[in-house]
């Protein structure tokens, strides 16, 4: 892959110098790690649209099927919890 772009960002020269002494302790460049982490962050990004997708989904699954009388209410789904968690305690 070509590395002609180039990236220009402004930081506190703490957090520069401190960074520049850590890729230096790994023996590894600078700009590597930058690349690192920002494929890090797209994957990070990728996989949390993903997610959010995903759950948005089964939300309106859940949704439709309330709507369509098919699905139970918050009510009925505690209620029966409840009485699995006394059963498991040994409590009536």
């Amino acid at each position: 892959m070509s590395k002609e772009a180039v990236f220009t960002m402004k930081l506190e020269p703490e957090l520069r110098e401190q960074f520049m002494a850590e890729a230096e302790a790994s023996h590894r460049p600078a700009s590597q790690v930058m690349r690192e982490l920002m494929r890090e962050f797209i994957e990070r990004q990728r996989k949390a649209r993903a997610y959010d997708s995903y759950l948005a989904g089964k939300v309106e699954a859940g949704r439709v099927s309330m709507h369509a009388g098919v699905g139970r209410s918050n009510d009925d789904v505690e209620a029966e919890f409840a009485a699995r968690r006394a059963s498991a305690d040994g409590t009536p």
